[in-house]
């Protein structure tokens, strides 16, 4: 029972991460959308989901930490997790300056981000509601 619970909180725990990094990539996406020659990214969050969720021994990475050679190296973990894999979002119509940020998809990517990322908040909150008052018995 417990590791059903603890299952079903990790992995609402890692979408609020992944969820959180994307729309710091929107963000910054939206940022940089004068700034020449700048490319947008993004990430396949059902894939990054998977890759986090599941086990060592199955293949994913987990919840794994990294090391680095160096203190000063840059990784692009997520809380001490694996790197998330970034893509490169594709231009929608060419630019002289070559960026590649599409304001309305920007704008649309992060309402739905931001309205999925409210939705799993939800979700941890009516768990650990439905925990407490089972807890308690009322």
């Amino acid at each position: 029972m417990f590791d059903r619970i603890a299952s079903s909180l990790n992995f609402q725990a890692e979408a609020l991460v992944l969820r959180s990094e994307r729309q710091r990539l929107i963000a910054s996406n939206i940022a940089n959308a004068d700034t020449p020659g700048y490319v947008a990214r993004d990430m396949n969050f059902a894939q990054q989901l998977k890759q986090a969720t599941e086990g060592p021994g199955s293949g994913g990475t987990g919840a794994r930490v990294l090391s680095t050679s160096a203190p000063g190296h840059i990784t692009n973990s997520v809380n001490g997790r694996a790197p998330v894999e970034l893509t490169y979002a594709q231009a929608s119509q060419t630019n002289l300056d070559s960026n590649s940020v599409d304001m309305d998809r920007e704008r649309a990517n992060f309402a739905d981000n931001s309205v999925r990322y409210e939705a799993t908040l939800r979700f941890i909150n009516g768990s650990v509601r439905t925990m407490l008052s089972a807890i308690t018995g009322q």
